[in-house]
């Protein structure tokens, strides 16, 4: 198995990632009722992504399938990522897993589960972090260079910390979430994009 080259079906599953995020939580935002005299009404502002998921809400399924599906199209797209270190690959598929685990740990009607905040707090942070660890599997660092990798790591990780604050103040929780998981779920399909046009990782049919 050649490792300079990027298998044709990373392409695809780290294309379908983000359609299935956003489209999981607009889809699924919808599907909220309404405000009524003895419950407030579901706020893609306040409300996190995860309580779309968990017990409470109506249509759960729509949710927890589409944090599946983004899950195992993460770890796709890791296995098919082969010009890459291992380590970044390895972060990559474990923040995959962690996203498959927090859906498959959802929110319970009423307080809050640990295995579910663990399980999402391992899936921001190697998502957040694995393209610092991009470098070429054969040592030498993979093109694009550190002046793209660095600066994205670094948005993701300020995107992740500003959800962080914003769950801890109770201010537009929902918006600063979508956006540290949104840029989270792009990335793999901007790099896919990227070695493609490097000259030594092509893109092959697998």
């Amino acid at each position: 198995m050649r490792r300079d080259v990027v298998a044709r079906y990373a392409l695809w599953s780290s294309a379908a990632a983000p359609v299935l995020l956003i489209g999981g939580w607009t889809l699924a935002a919808a599907l909220q009722p309404g405000p009524s005299v003895q419950r407030e009404g579901y706020d893609s502002l306040r409300d996190t992504i995860s309580a779309l998921a968990g017990y409470g809400a109506a249509h759960r399924w729509v949710m927890t399938l589409a944090l599946l599906g983004v899950g195992a199209c993460h770890l796709a797209t890791a296995r098919g990522l082969r010009p890459l270190a291992t380590p970044a690959r390895v972060m990559l598929g474990v923040g995959g897993a962690a996203t498959v685990l927090a859906a498959a740990f959802p929110l319970p009607a009423a307080g809050t589960s640990g295995a579910h905040q663990t399980a999402a707090t391992v899936a921001f942070v190697c998502l957040a972090l694995w393209p610092a660890l991009w470098r070429h599997a054969g040592g030498e660092p993979a093109r694009p260079p550190v002046s793209v990798m660095v600066p994205a790591t670094l948005v993701m990780v300020a995107l992740v910390l500003g959800f962080t604050a914003a769950l801890g103040a109770g201010v537009l929780a929902g918006l600063a979430e979508r956006l540290a998981a949104g840029a989270q779920a792009v990335w793999p399909f901007v790099t896919v994009l990227l070695l493609r046009r490097s000259p030594r990782a092509t893109l092959i049919r697998v």
